[in-house]
C-alpha cells in the first residue's frame, strides 16, 4: 500500500528539507526577479500601533517644533490611556469631546485635535489650515501673555516704590491672566465655535434666497436643492449640538472642571514633593540617625516604612485638602466655558430658526399643493 501512495505523492526537492525559510525566500525571489510578496517586507514590519507619528508641539512660550513619537511614548509621557489616543485618530470619525485627566486635557474638537498638559500643547501634524491657524493664534496668545506679565513686573515693581495699587482702582484689565492650559483650551474652543458659525451663516446665506425661490416657484429642481440643503442643516445642527452639550456638561460637572487645573496640580505635586523630602530630612534628624553611621539592617526597613506611611498619609490629606479648595475655585473656568457656551448657544438658535423657516415653507407648499388639487 505504501508503494502506491508513494508515485503520487510530489517528491520534495532535496534542497529544500534542510533550508532556512529565509534563504527560501531570498533564493525565489532572485530566480523570480521580483520579490516573493510584492509591497510587503515581512522581516522589517513593526507591531500594529507601534509606528512613529509626526506631531507639533507648542511649549508654555509659544515655541513650536516637530517631534516624532510612537504611541506608547505618548501614552506614557501625557499619562494617557489608548482609548484616549484614539479620539485623536484622523482616521476615526468621534463627536467632540472634552477629556480632563490627570496630567492632561484630551480635546477633540471639530478639526482641533490635541492633547493639552501643564507645559505644552500636542497636535498631530497636519497641512489642515485650521490646525495651522491654531497654532499661529495660540502662539500669539501666549507671546502677548508673555509680554503682559514681563510688563506687569516692572508696573508692580514702580508701584511699589510710589505705593500706588492700580488695580483697586482699574481691576485687571489683562486677559491673559488663565494658565497656560486654559489658554490653550480658549483658542481650541474659539476655533470650533468660529468654524461652526461660520458654516451657519454660509448655510443661512444659501438657504433664505432658495425657499423663497422655492415658494414662489415649485419643481422639481428647487424642491432636490431644498432637500440637500435641509440635510446639511439636520448634520451641521448635531454637531453644534454635541459642542454645546459637552461645554455644558463640564459646567454643570465641579469636580471635572476642579480635574483640568493642571499648573496647580503639577505645582501641589511638586511642593509636597519637596515637602516630604524636607519631612523626611528633618525626621530622620529628629531621630538621631548620622549620615556616616552604620545603619542596622533589622531596625532601619520598620522605621523607613513607618517614614513612608506617614509621608504617604500626609500627601492624601494635603491633596484632599487641595481637591476640596479647588472644587471650590473654578470660576475661572466656569467663566471661559460660560463666554464660549453662550457663543455656540447663539450658532445653535441660528441653525433652529433656519429649521422652522423650513418647516413652514414646507407647509405653505403642501396647502398650495392641495388647494390645487
Amino acid at each position: 500500500m505504501a508503494d502506491l501512495k508513494e508515485p503520487l505523492l510530489p517528491r520534495k526537492p532535496s534542497s529544500f528539507t534542510n533550508s532556512n525559510p529565509r534563504e527560501i525566500s531570498s533564493r525565489s525571489s532572485a530566480a523570480s526577479g521580483r520579490p516573493l510578496f510584492q509591497g510587503m517586507d515581512f522581516l522589517g514590519l513593526k507591531k500594529r500601533g507601534q509606528g512613529l507619528r509626526s506631531w507639533i508641539r507648542v511649549d508654555a512660550l509659544g515655541n513650536s517644533q516637530i517631534i516624532e513619537v510612537d504611541k506608547f511614548t505618548m501614552m506614557r509621557r501625557c499619562d494617557l490611556p489608548a482609548r484616549d489616543l484614539r479620539l485623536l485618530d484622523p482616521l476615526f470619525v468621534y463627536p467632540s469631546t472634552i477629556l480632563g485627566r490627570e496630567k492632561a486635557i484630551v480635546v477633540n474638537l471639530e478639526q482641533i485635535r490635541c492633547i493639552i498638559t501643564a507645559d505644552e500643547v500636542l497636535l498631530l501634524n497636519s497641512l489642515d489650515n485650521y490646525v495651522l491657524q491654531y497654532v499661529v493664534e495660540l502662539q500669539r496668545k501666549l507671546t502677548v501673555g508673555e509680554a503682559w506679565r514681563e510688563d506687569r513686573g516692572g508696573a508692580d515693581l514702580s508701584r511699589r516704590r510710589v505705593g500706588m495699587n492700580y488695580d483697586d482702582v482699574f481691576g485687571s484689565s489683562s486677559p491673559d491672566y488663565l494658565p497656560f492650559e486654559f489658554r490653550a483650551l480658549e483658542v481650541a474652543l474659539e476655533a470650533a465655535c468660529t468654524f461652526l458659525d461660520a458654516q451657519a451663516a454660509e448655510l443661512e446665506i444659501e438657504a433664505y434666497p432658495l425657499l423663497d425661490e422655492l415658494t414662489s416657484k415649485i419643481s422639481t429642481l428647487n424642491l432636490e436643492r431644498v432637500r440637500r440643503l435641509k440635510s446639511r442643516l439636520v448634520a451641521l445642527t448635531r454637531r453644534v449640538q454635541k459642542v454645546r452639550d459637552e461645554i455644558e456638561q463640564l459646567m454643570d460637572d465641579d469636580g471635572d472642571m476642579a480635574e483640568m487645573y493642571l499648573t496647580e496640580k503639577k505645582m501641589r505635586m511638586e511642593s509636597s514633593f519637596y515637602g516630604g523630602d524636607q519631612s523626611l530630612g528633618h525626621s530622620s534628624s529628629g531621630a538621631g540617625m548620622s549620615v556616616s553611621a552604620p545603619v542596622s539592617p533589622v531596625s532601619s526597613p520598620p522605621e523607613t516604612r513607618r517614614l513612608e506611611k506617614c509621608l504617604s498619609l500626609a500627601r492624601s490629606r494635603q491633596s484632599m485638602r487641595s481637591s476640596e479648595s479647588n472644587t471650590e475655585n473654578i470660576e475661572e473656568l466656569e467663566m471661559l466655558l460660560e463666554a464660549y457656551f453662550v457663543v455656540i448657544d447663539s450658532t445653535l438658535n441660528k441653525l433652529t430658526s433656519l429649521k422652522e423657516y423650513i418647516d413652514d415653507t414646507e407647509d405653505f407648499i403642501n396647502i398650495q399643493l392641495c388647494w390645487c388639487l
